[in-house]
């Protein structure tokens, strides 16, 4: 197995809200276990950027807490993964969870 995973963050944590994020932790897993993490600088945001960013490095599922619709969706229709609603964690921890199966999409706090 081999997978691209984003976290946003804010402190190399995870971020409340993906659009609102200073970086993304990009987390390559290669045989069900992390081979790398890398931090990433976010583009200059505006509507879209972020998911278009994501979807250009190849990312296969993204691990976020509060997360508007419009990127939720741009997400979701190149078929990538989107956990929402997850609590604030290091990007390491939420992959641990990943591959254990142990983590589960909760309430999407973003609004808009």
């Amino acid at each position: 197995m081999k997978k691209l995973i984003a976290v946003p963050t804010v402190n190399q944590k995870l971020s409340a809200h993906f659009g609102k994020c200073k970086s993304f932790a990009i987390i390559k897993i290669l045989d069900k276990n992390i081979s790398s993490i890398n931090y990433v600088s976010t583009p200059i945001h505006s509507s879209g950027t972020y998911p278009d960013f994501l979807i250009s490095l190849g990312v296969d599922v993204v691990i976020a807490n509060g997360i508007g619709m419009k990127a939720y969706n741009s997400l979701l229709k190149e078929n990538i993964q989107v956990f929402i609603g997850i609590d604030s964690e290091s990007p390491e921890n939420l992959v641990k969870l990943y591959l254990k199966n142990q983590l589960n999409s909760g309430q999407n706090l973003c609004d808009h």
